[in-house]
């Protein structure tokens, strides 16, 4: 008996071992993470060249503004139907279809800019089929993670996802800029086609996930996004911080995204002041990705409260500080704070959901976060308008609200 325990027993602790390991050291995810850098690096070409070539084309700002909307709208619209189906269907094969399909996209925009024989109503439609295509990868993407890596490395290969994201977001614009003055639009959009292989070149040599069998019969689309509205309003841990990511995502994504212009205009009057403000964020917004990878997460309710409470009390003073030297450091910790808090709240909920509920469950966060966008921006540009101090007051106010209420759950606070 004891000869026959002794295997059982070293298999579980390198079963243990291994889900310590970080997730680099995971094939698969070591994969998936080149392919994503090749493709997000090639992502900037394009959100450089896109409005670049609108406003050479029309040089209307309310033309880029409607190719914007283009893309956000089937973007919010579509992403519960994209949560369902990545339940139903592969993750792996939904992701390998969207960028094929992205890829086709901006190479036939290339072919026609080669051609000189472009035309807006086609960067209308690239828009459009770029909005539906984040709508089905964005929930895919949530749900593929949690089955090539450990639940205990989630946080660190969410952590090195955003962060190395955050990284071509801040490195690949400027040599994207210089690329396009050389060489123009079309090579740009080609290359953006060309780095799409890179994802889909990982994603072929992975397994697909197992998707739950079940022998009831399969529910239609409505009543399948339905239930995933019903699984995060039966757990009282995933509705409250639900409402703590839709209420900081309202509170902070206009506030801070028109606002901090808005600040430099009126406290600086430097377009230079305005540039080393979102810096400031963005760096801290990569140490704080740094971060969610590598703290240990002991009393994660509390340390989650704790991150929301420092992010409304940075919010708050925003409209006052009015010397660079005060609000730089102000910007860097709410930056960092807000990007640790959303990804070990995403990695939080990648562990707590069923794997037969991912997709849906995942779209209702992102639903949360990318819905409500619009209308942060539309009430921010009226309430600053109305007072630059009170704009911050409040979002910083609203957002201490939710977490004193999020905090008298027990079941928020117990969370380990």
């Amino acid at each position: 008996m004891g000869v026959e325990e002794q295997p059982d027993r070293s298999r579980v602790a390198v079963q243990a071992v291994r889900k310590t390991q970080h997730p680099l050291r995971n094939r698969a995810f070591r994969l998936l993470w080149i392919g994503n850098t090749i493709s997000w690096t090639g992502d900037q070409f394009y959100l450089v060249a896109l409005p670049w070539l609108v406003l050479s084309l029309t040089g209307s700002s309310i033309v880029l503004g409607a190719v914007e909307m283009l893309a956000a709208i089937p973007r919010a619209v579509l992403m519960l139907v994209g949560g369902a189906v990545s339940d139903r269907v592969s993750s792996r094969r939904i992701l390998m279809l969207t960028a094929f399909v992205r890829s086709l996209l901006v190479a036939a925009v290339a072919a026609l800019l080669f051609l000189h024989d472009l035309r807006l109503w086609e960067l209308y439609f690239l828009a459009l089929g770029f909005g539906v295509a984040d709508a089905f990868s964005y929930p895919a993407g949530s749900a593929f993670l949690p089955a090539i890596v450990e639940p205990e490395q989630l946080p660190a290969a969410n952590s090195v996802s955003a962060s190395t994201r955050q990284i071509t977001t801040l490195a690949a614009p400027g040599p994207a800029g210089l690329f396009i003055r050389a060489f123009g639009n079309a090579w740009a959009f080609l290359l953006d086609a060309i780095s799409f292989f890179g994802i889909i070149a990982a994603l072929v040599r992975l397994p697909d996930p197992p998707i739950p069998s079940s022998r009831v019969p399969q529910k239609g689309m409505m009543r399948s996004i339905a239930d995933g509205f019903r699984y995060v309003k039966a757990d009282v841990s995933l509705r409250s911080l639900m409402l703590v990511i839709a209420v900081l995502n309202f509170a902070i994504a206009g506030p801070v995204g028109i606002g901090l212009a808005v600040v430099a205009k009126h406290n600086f009057g430097s377009a230079s002041a305005f540039g080393f403000l979102m810096s400031a964020f963005a760096a801290g917004s990569l140490t704080g990705m740094v971060c969610a990878g590598l703290v240990k997460h002991r009393r994660r309710g509390r340390t989650l409260l704790l991150a929301g409470a420092v992010i409304g009390l940075c919010v708050a003073p925003v409209g006052f500080l009015g010397r660079m030297t005060t609000l730089m450091p102000d910007l860097i910790l709410l930056g960092g704070t807000a990007a640790f808090l959303n990804i070990q709240l995403i990695s939080w909920f990648q562990q707590r959901v069923e794997r037969a509920l991912m997709g849906r469950v995942m779209s209702v966060l992102m639903f949360a976060s990318v819905g409500l966008l619009p209308f942060s921006l539309a009430m921010a540009g009226v309430a600053l308008k109305a007072s630059i101090t009170g704009t911050f007051l409040a979002s910083g106010a609203m957002v201490l609200l939710v977490i004193l209420l999020t905090a008298s759950r027990r079941a928020v606070r117990a969370i380990d």
